[in-house]
């Protein structure tokens, strides 16, 4: 059997210490994050995303230890499943979770890359969502711009199904971002509904480009409308005043993808 650690009570330091990473602060202050689930796990394992320490149930230590450790020199901790429950951000926890490293990818802008740019985008499900669609599309990099919701936040991290690790994912001001993506030669594209904007139909679907995306409510700032090349909107032939901006996302992604 491989050495563990085991602990039974939610009042445990180490526990407490876990239950911070559920919170931005926590995760800022450790520089670090929990995952949950078999499938991030081997994720983490085939990405080599450093892990700090795996924590399983009793069943899944039993059941599942061996495969993932063969791959990673993490310490095991054992719990038992009110902690579980304790840590999970699901009705029903899958007996696996692991501390990891906040390390994430970096990337130089480039020329001849796409990118997609993310404002002040506040739910967690789209923002992941977004990542794996990008990842989907073979994107480049995604910049997020400052006031969206922390990319290590759990419930982005799951719906990113492990794209978080697959290409770079960038925090920085987007004023700079653009600024930067501009002087290299990539034409900067934002999603906005007035009647500035053109068909996203009628832009060149060839030229590198970097799709800027905004807020659910409030969509683009005006800031970043102004610095743009062109301001794009996405026709609809019903009556919905707007696309989800995940969906919104997608349907641009998979536009300009690299042929």
């Amino acid at each position: 059997m491989l050495e563990k650690e085991i602990i039974r009570s939610k009042k445990n330091a180490q526990v407490k210490a876990w239950k911070k990473l559920l919170t931005s602060k926590g995760r800022k202050k450790s520089q670090s994050f929990l995952i949950e689930g078999t499938h991030l796990a081997l994720e983490a394992i085939e990405w080599k995303v450093p892990v700090k320490q795996w924590i399983m149930t009793e069943d899944y230590y039993q059941q599942n230890s061996q495969a993932l450790s063969l791959s990673s020199e993490a310490p095991i901790t054992v719990i038992d499943g009110d902690i579980a429950k304790e840590l999970s951000a699901t009705q029903t926890p899958q007996g696996v979770f692991a501390e990891v490293e906040a390390t994430g990818k970096q990337s130089e802008l480039v020329k001849g890359a796409r990118y997609l740019l993310v404002d002040k985008v506040q739910d967690p499900g789209n923002l992941g969502t977004m990542i794996r669609t990008a990842d989907a599309a073979g994107y480049d990099a995604i910049i997020i711009g400052e006031g969206s919701v922390d990319i290590y936040n759990e419930k982005v991290v799951r719906s990113t199904q492990g794209s978080l690790w697959h290409l770079p994912v960038i925090v920085m001001p987007l004023p700079q971002a653009i600024e930067e993506l501009k002087a290299i030669g990539v034409q900067v594209l934002t999603t906005v509904l007035n009647k500035e904007a053109i068909s996203y139909k009628e832009t060149d679907q060839t030229m590198p480009v970097a799709i800027v995306v905004g807020n659910e409510g409030q969509g683009v700032s005006e800031e970043i409308q102004a610095i743009s090349d062109q301001l794009i909107f996405i026709p609809m032939l019903g009556n919905a005043e707007s696309l989800n901006v995940g969906v919104a996302t997608g349907i641009l992604l998979f536009h300009y993808i690299k042929m």
